[in-house]
């Protein structure tokens, strides 16, 4: 089984070279050293990986600039994505 956490931290680690043991649902963006194109990346990254499974309405799943500021920790960005009705699979 494939959790929203793991699919965010490969994405972490594919994106910042970083060993996928320093991703713990409490690390935070700023102890990975990711700055702002990083995380402009990461969010693309986000966006793409999950489009497939975003359901709303013909919408294009898509995070604002907005709701990316109130990101600050992976575990963040899991309880987001899981907000917008994405599921562990």
């Amino acid at each position: 089984m494939s959790t929203v956490f793991d699919r965010v931290r490969q994405i972490l680690v594919d994106l910042l070279g970083v060993n996928e043991t320093q991703i713990v649902p409490a690390t935070s963006f700023t102890e990975l050293s990711v700055d702002s194109l990083d995380l402009v990346e990461i969010v693309i990254r986000i966006e793409d990986e999950f489009a497939g499974e975003y359901e709303s309405g013909g919408k294009k799943f898509e995070i604002s600039d907005e709701q990316a500021k109130n990101i600050a920790t992976v575990n963040d960005a899991v309880a987001y994505l899981k907000s917008m009705g994405l599921e562990d699979r």
